[in-house]
């Protein structure tokens, strides 16, 4: 075990070099091994990109189905690794893989698509999108209720156009 001076000293040497690890008031500790895709300075490349994009919205949408990544994995038929890498930004998922995750989260692969950028998606509305991302809705559920809900749209607005005022 290390006395007390030992300790200080190892702390100031790593203080001096950029990697401390212990945080100081309001800083964050740096590591010395990476511990995921963390952009690194003079890193310039957007993390949000369309990728990363649809990697955090499958990643929300698999934590709000209470899933882990190992039985999403399971369910879309791909590897553990794969599916991490899609969620973080690091890979793309071709159309086939987004419709295998969409059925392993029971969501509408159109939304998928969507947010793909490999689909444009109607002219869409919170409610349809909400319908649309529901992960306790089956397939056939989101479907009826997106035709139901724009029959009631496409409804008011022709009842709109004929009212007549009345004297």
């Amino acid at each position: 075990m290390a006395d007390r001076s030992d300790e200080a000293r190892q702390r100031d040497e790593a203080q001096a070099a950029g990697t401390t690890t212990e945080p100081t008031a309001g800083t964050l500790a740096r590591r010395d091994k990476p511990t995921g895709d963390v952009p690194r300075p003079g890193d310039d490349r957007k993390r949000s990109s369309e990728p990363q994009d649809i990697g955090s919205f499958i990643r929300a949408q698999r934590e709000a189905a209470e899933v882990s990544i190992r039985q999403l994995a399971e369910r879309a038929g791909v590897s553990n690794p794969y599916l991490s890498q899609i969620e973080r930004g690091l890979r793309k998922p071709s159309a086939e893989v987004l419709g295998q995750i969409a059925k392993g989260l029971r969501l509408s692969a159109e939304v998928l698509y969507a947010r793909a950028g490999i689909l444009e998606l109607r002219e869409g509305s919170p409610v349809r999108d909400a319908i649309l991302t529901a992960p306790d809705l089956t397939e056939r559920q989101r479907e009826v209720l997106v035709e139901i809900y724009e029959s009631f749209v496409l409804n008011n607005a022709t009842a709109a156009d004929t009212v007549v005022d009345v004297p």
